[in-house]
């Protein structure tokens, strides 16, 4: 049996974006929102995902200058950080996931939280002017809200804060939307995920499609 479908990369990636732009309502978005947008829907495979793709007012353009800028970038998961295009960060800029670090077992267990989120502390050194990338584990988003209450705590440039799951993730996000104190980014509700916020920091870091 033979299988009739595109086999040209190129074409495939001009329909996928020809079709998220056809049928994704995108009106309320601004250039460099829409770019980000379009990726996140692109990486989720639903057009439905724009109704739920929040940005706060100065997020998307924030976000981009500061990757500009050389910030690093802070993954709550592998996934994540691995995830992440290396060449498309013109300014080399670090790309760190704290998740692995011996040290977080025993942060978890003296927090009585979990190692997700005692990763975060091990941020503090890299928080100042950072893009903050969460697409896994909402308690991290919880843990870094929490942190961001300390006024001694360095404050990152920008959040992508899209944890995936069925307990705690819209709750955090939420919770980063009431906030509201730094430029963020939030899928609402369950949805969002690694791939999801790989796709918004790789599209930030993309200045021309």
């Amino acid at each position: 049996m033979t299988y009739n479908y595109e086999k040209c990369g190129e074409e495939i990636y001009r329909q996928s974006f020809s079709i998220i732009r056809r049928e994704a309502d995108l009106k309320r978005f601004n250039p460099v929102e829409e770019r980000v947008a379009c990726r996140m829907i692109h990486a989720a495979g639903m057009v439905e995902l724009a109704a739920h793709i929040h940005f706060s007012p100065t997020f998307a353009e924030v976000a981009e200058a500061a990757l500009q800028r050389g910030a690093p970038v802070l993954c709550d998961a592998r996934m994540v950080s691995e995830g992440i295009t290396r060449k498309r960060l013109s300014a080399q800029n670090p790309i760190i996931c704290t998740l692995q670090d011996p040290r977080v077992p025993a942060l978890a267990a003296d927090m009585g939280n979990t190692r997700s989120a005692a990763a975060l502390e091990l941020w503090r050194e890299h928080l100042d002017g950072a893009v903050v990338a969460i697409g896994n584990a909402p308690t991290a988003l919880f843990h870094l809200l929490h942190m961001l209450q300390d006024p001694d705590c360095p404050r990152p440039a920008a959040i992508v804060g899209c944890p995936v799951g069925f307990v705690g993730a819209a709750e955090s996000k939420d919770a980063l939307r009431e906030w509201g104190q730094i430029p963020f980014a939030i899928v609402q509700g369950r949805l969002g995920g690694s791939a999801i916020t790989v796709a918004a920091i790789n599209a930030l870091a993309t200045t021309v499609e």
